[in-house]
């Protein structure tokens, strides 16, 4: 695509934004108070706002490759800092998607370079979970289950925060874990258990 394209499709934009509302621009400039944080891969495929069917202003949205949450990475713990503190979000999705290239190359026993601190996150989910991952034969399958059960272990790592378990006792904020079927278009949600696993892991990570 050549770039003068966006900018036209830029100008389009605006015009078709003011024809719906006039005021749609001032608006938007008034400021953010969004009700969700969603922790999303960077996959060109997946946008937060097109999948949840929802307006700008209406989620804080932070995407890394396969929706990482590592304690380690300032990016993801500023983000979720800034989300429950300042900006007061209620809900906070981790949402994965089947065909993630994150999910799939952390499965392959190959040297990919910087990537590998990211990937290897994402094969300590496979260590952790690897008597249930390796008892199904399908490679589909399983590389479907790696991408629900990273999800899990995201929302974990979002739990484990010191933000996330002060304003669930302030104010109820609830995590979810979702994952997007690129082959439907359907949000799956694999129904996290928040309060369990609260309940679960604050023995060893709770946080007054």
């Amino acid at each position: 695509m050549d770039i003068k394209q966006i900018f036209e499709n830029n100008q389009n934009w605006i015009a078709k934004q003011l024809k719906i509302d006039e005021d749609y621009f001032k608006k938007l400039s008034d400021g953010q108070s969004p009700e969700f944080l969603y922790i999303g891969c960077s996959d060109s495929r997946v946008s937060a706002e097109e999948l949840m069917g929802i307006e700008p202003g209406k989620v804080f949205v932070h995407r890394n490759i396969a929706n990482m949450v590592p304690n380690t990475d300032l990016n993801s713990m500023s983000v979720i800092n800034y989300a429950v503190v300042h900006l007061k979000v209620n809900h906070i999705v981790v949402c994965g998607h089947y065909g993630c290239g994150g999910v799939h190359a952390a499965m392959q026993q190959s040297d990919l370079g910087i990537l590998n601190p990211w990937l290897r996150n994402i094969r300590d989910v496979y260590r952790i979970h690897r008597k249930t991952l390796d008892a199904i034969t399908s490679e589909d399958e399983k590389y479907k289950k790696l991408v629900e059960l990273n999800v899990q272990e995201q929302c974990i790592n979002v739990i484990k925060t010191a933000e996330v378990q002060k304003a669930y006792r302030e104010r109820d904020l609830k995590v979810y874990g979702w994952v997007f079927d690129l082959h439907s278009g359907k949000l799956i949600d694999l129904d996290i258990n928040f309060t369990e696993i609260l309940k679960d892991i604050t023995q060893i990570y709770k946080i007054s």
